[in-house]
């Protein structure tokens, strides 16, 4: 049964459709707006604030912290300097991407971990023989994406600071209507954009402050149906989507490598032993894997003269469609599949 996130109180007034999906057990609003392409013109245009509370969120503390983390992720995270945040893939010990999120250093012994599927049982299992405290605090961490060209300004205007200076993805603790909290210049749009961790018992308040504060610039709530064509266009890959989870995955055919997904960039192979490490050296001495995911741009002249020679006006979903489709060659035999494709208002 899903249940109201800690912003249910002003979301669910503004999805006035009640047009919700459940994420991680959580209601997440589908959208507001009579559209969400009016959503969409907001994070590209204005700014929007999208309650993505549902990602699952760690506390990982003590003085092996630092050990943890760099055993788990492919990163080398003695790079990962107070401040910074990583975005990072995290593999089982045969190379194949368990999930990926980001890790934010926020002392030099404490990191918030972030990911889309539940971590406690992973981190803890290779916490073993180090002095480390996981903490889940999923529930008790509220999470606000404020993303678009004018999110800078709500955010200066809602918290009376400058962040002209918080660089992509750093983070930084700031007051928000004199709650603490910690914002950090990341998300999931492509677009200039922040995030905001707030202590659950105030993210009312802190929701009510940021639209406050975004009324001079146009800013609206966004649902997950605007949220899914400014990934997609941003070329971000989405868990259970583009890639399966080596956990749940029932054959090899569903289990990927971060090079086979298009992070390989992400993995350092001269760092410390870390889960997967051998695997992956491995697979990169054989030149890399058979498969890769790639962006693939449609001709859309082309796409229309098929609706054109049958006297037909062209029709496309302005939805993503995250139903796998299989791709062939132009002489015939399948060459792979899309795994989400969308019309993209900006890149046309």
């Amino acid at each position: 049964m899903s249940v109201g996130t800690a912003f249910h109180d002003r979301t669910a007034p503004l999805n006035r459709k009640m047009q919700w999906r459940e994420w991680a057990g959580f209601y997440a609003a589908s959208v507001y707006a009579d559209f969400h392409d009016i959503e969409y013109n907001a994070i590209r245009e204005a700014a929007a604030l999208i309650d993505v509370s549902p990602l699952f969120k760690y506390r990982v503390s003590g003085p092996d912290a630092e050990r943890l983390v760099d055993r788990i992720i492919t990163r080398d995270a003695t790079k990962l300097k107070v401040g910074q945040v990583f975005y990072t893939p995290w593999c089982d010990e045969h190379g194949k991407v368990i999930d990926d999120g980001t890790v934010h250093r926020l002392g030099e012994t404490e990191y918030r971990w972030t990911a889309a599927d539940p971590q406690y049982r992973w981190l803890t299992m290779n916490a073993r023989g180090l002095d480390v405290h996981v903490e889940d605090e999923s529930e008790a961490v509220a999470a606000a994406a404020l993303q678009g060209p004018f999110s800078r300004a709500v955010l200066e205007a809602a918290t009376g600071e400058s962040f002209v200076d918080l660089r992509y993805f750093r983070r930084r603790a700031a007051k928000l209507a004199g709650i603490d909290v910690d914002v950090s210049r990341t998300g999931y749009t492509g677009d200039l954009g922040f995030e905001v961790w707030i202590p659950a018992e105030r993210a009312v308040e802190a929701w009510d402050a940021l639209f406050a504060a975004g009324g001079d610039y146009g800013i609206r709530p966004a649902g997950m149906l605007a949220l899914a064509v400014v990934r997609l266009a941003a070329g971000l890959g989405l868990l259970e989507v583009d890639y399966t989870s080596a956990r749940p995955a029932l054959n090899p055919e569903q289990n990927y490598s971060p090079a086979e997904i298009g992070m390989s960039r992400l993995v350092d192979l001269d760092k410390a032993d870390f889960v997967g490490k051998l695997a992956l050296a491995r697979e990169s001495a054989s030149g890399g894997p058979a498969r890769r995911l790639v962006g693939v741009a449609l001709d859309w002249h082309g796409i229309e003269g098929l609706y054109s020679a049958q006297d037909l006006p062209p029709a496309i979903s302005l939805s993503v469609d995250r139903s796998a489709v299989p791709v062939f060659a132009p002489r015939g035999g399948q060459i792979g599949k899309l795994t989400s494709h969308g019309w993209s208002p900006i890149l046309k």
